[in-house]
C-alpha cells in the first residue's frame, strides 16, 4: 500500500513538472513571408494610420462644404418664471405727483429663424471645389504612404536575409580556418610545420571569430529594424522565409528611361497628390476674394410670446389673459427678409487674406514643379543604380570563380607544405570577400529592382504573391 501511494505521488509530481516545464518554454520563433511582412507594415504603419485619418477629416470637410449651401434652421425658447419691474404713471395734473406701479410677471417665448445665403462671392462653390481636390490629394497621399511602406519593408526584409547570409559565410570561413588550425598543429607536433606558422593560423582563428561575431550582431540589428516596421513586440523571435533572388539575374538591364519618365510623371501617386493640393490652393484664393463682393441672404424667422402671470402692485391680473398655450398658438409672427452686407472698408483684413491664400498658391505650386523635376532626376540615379547592379554581378562571378580555384589549389599546396601561410591566408581572404561580393550582388539587384519600381510609381500595395522582381 505505501509503495502504491509513493508510485502515485511520484507520477503526480512527475506531471506537475512537465506541465511547469511546458508552460515555461520558450515559444517557437515566428516564421514570415514578405508578402507577411508587408500585410503587417501595412495594418500597423503609423504613416498610413496617419493618412487614413487626413483622408476621414477631408471628407467631413467636404461635407461641411456641401452644407454651406444649404439653409441655416435655428430654434429659440425661453421661460421667464419671475420678471418684476418698477415704473411711474405720468399724473393727469401737473400739480400732482406721479404713482409708481410694481409689475410682476410669469412669460415664455419661442421662435423659428431659417437663414439661406443667396450670394457671397462665390466663396461657398471655391471652398467646395478645393475641399473636393483636398480629399483627392488625400486619397493619393495614402496610396503614396503605403507605397512607401512596401518599399522600406521590402528594403529590410532583402538586409535581413543579406546580413544572415553574409553571417553564414563567416560561420564557413571561421569553421574553415579552425578545420586548418588543427590540420597544422598536427603538422607542427610532427614537424612538417612550423611554430610560426601555427601562431599564424591561430591568429587568423581568432580574426575570423570576431567576424562572425560582428556578422552576428549585425545580422541580429537587421531583424530589430525589420520588427520595428512590423511593429511587433521587439522581444518576438522571427525568422525569414528566403527569396527567389536568383530570378532577379533573368532582368533585363536595359531601361527606357523617357517611356518609364512619362509613365512615372503619370502614376507617382505623390505627383498627383501634390498637383491637387495645388489647385486647391488656388480655389481658396478665390474664396478669400469673395469676402470683397456684396453678401445677400434670404431670412425668414416666426415667434410667439403670451404671460403666464401679471400683477400690478400685488393685484393679480391673469384672469384678464388667455391660458399661455392659447397665447403662444394665436400670437405666432413671422416675417421674411432680404439681408444685404458690403463691407466697404475692413481695415485690410481681405486684403491680407487674399495675399496669403495667393502665397499659399504659389508656394504649392513650386513645391509640385520641384517634386516633378527631382521624380525624372531619381528616375536617373534608379536606372543608372539598376544597370550597374547587372555589371556588379558579372564582376562579382568572375571573381568568386577565380578566387574559389586559387583558394583550393592554395590551399592543397599549403597542406603538403609547399606555400606558405601568407600566401594561404591572402588566399582565404580574397575568397571569404568574393563569396560576400557576390552575395551582396544578388540582393543589390533585388532592391535596386524594387527601387526603379517605387521610384516610377509601379509599387503594388495588393499584390504581393512572391519577392522576385518582375521584368521592367
Amino acid at each position: 500500500m505505501p509503495s502504491t501511494v509513493t508510485k502515485a505521488l511520484v507520477i503526480i509530481v512527475t506531471l506537475l513538472l512537465a506541465a511547469l516545464h511546458d508552460g515555461t518554454a520558450e515559444p517557437a520563433p515566428r516564421k514570415l513571408s514578405l508578402k507577411e511582412c508587408i500585410s503587417i507594415a501595412l495594418e500597423n504603419a503609423t504613416s498610413v494610420k496617419k493618412a487614413g485619418n487626413n483622408l476621414k477629416l477631408e471628407g467631413a470637410d467636404v461635407l461641411k462644404s456641401y452644407g454651406s449651401f444649404l439653409p441655416k434652421l435655428t430654434a429659440t425658447g425661453s421661460y421667464v418664471p419671475r420678471s418684476v419691474s418698477q415704473t411711474y404713471n405720468a399724473a393727469t395734473l401737473s400739480s400732482t405727483p406721479g404713482n409708481k406701479v410694481k409689475t410682476e410677471s410669469s412669460s415664455a417665448g419661442l421662435g423659428l429663424t431659417a437663414s439661406l445665403n443667396l450670394f457671397n462671392g462665390l466663396s461657398d462653390y471655391a471652398s467646395l471645389q478645393s475641399a473636393l481636390d483636398l480629399e483627392g490629394a488625400a486619397g493619393f497621399s495614402l496610396r503614396r504612404a503605403k507605397e512607401s511602406v512596401v518599399f522600406d519593408v521590402t528594403q529590410h526584409y532583402y538586409q535581413a536575409l543579406l546580413d544572415q547570409e553574409l553571417l553564414a559565410i563567416a560561420r564557413e570561413n571561421l569553421q574553415s580556418s579552425s578545420d586548418l588550425l588543427t590540420l597544422t598543429d598536427r603538422q607542427y607536433r610532427i614537424g612538417i610545420k612550423s611554430l610560426t606558422d601555427l601562431y599564424q593560423q591561430q591568429a587568423e582563428v581568432a580574426g575570423n571569430s570576431l567576424t562572425a561575431i560582428k556578422a552576428e550582431n549585425q545580422s541580429r540589428k537587421s531583424r530589430l529594424e525589420l520588427l520595428r516596421r512590423l511593429r511587433l513586440d521587439p522581444l518576438t523571435e522571427i525568422t525569414l522565409e528566403p527569396v527567389d533572388t536568383a530570378s532577379a539575374e533573368s532582368l533585363s538591364p536595359a531601361v527606357d528611361i523617357p517611356g518609364l519618365a512619362a509613365e512615372s510623371l503619370k502614376n507617382r501617386a505623390d505627383l498627383e497628390a501634390g498637383r491637387l493640393q495645388a489647385d486647391a490652393a488656388r480655389w481658396q484664393v478665390r474664396s478669400a476674394a469673395g469676402s470683397r463682393l456684396p453678401k445677400l441672404d434670404l431670412v425668414a424667422s416666426g415667434n410667439s410670446n403670451g404671460i403666464d402671470r401679471i400683477s400690478y402692485n400685488g393685484i393679480d391680473q391673469s384672469y384678464l389673459l388667455p391660458p399661455l398655450g392659447t397665447q403662444l398658438s394665436n400670437g405666432i409672427g413671422y416675417s421674411v427678409s432680404l439681408n444685404l452686407s458690403w463691407a466697404i472698408f475692413d481695415g485690410f483684413q481681405s486684403r491680407y487674406a487674399v495675399q496669403t491664400a495667393k502665397t499659399s498658391w504659389l508656394n504649392r505650386r513650386l513645391d509640385y514643379e520641384e517634386l516633378r523635376d527631382g521624380i525624372v532626376l531619381d528616375l536617373q540615379q534608379a536606372a543608372g543604380d539598376y544597370r550597374a547592379a547587372f555589371t556588379q554581378i558579372s564582376a562579382s562571378k568572375a571573381s568568386l570563380l577565380a578566387a574559389t580555384s586559387a583558394f583550393n589549389a592554395v590551399q592543397r599546396k599549403y597542406e603538403l607544405g609547399a606555400s606558405g601561410f601568407v600566401e594561404l591566408s591572402n588566399a582565404r581572404a580574397t575568397l571569404f570577400n568574393a563569396k560576400s561580393n557576390m552575395t551582396q550582388a544578388t540582393y543589390n539587384l533585388a532592391l535596386q529592382k524594387a527601387l526603379l519600381d517605387y521610384t516610377s510609381g509601379r509599387s503594388d500595395i495588393v499584390q504581393h504573391d512572391n519577392a522576385s522582381p518582375s521584368t521592367p
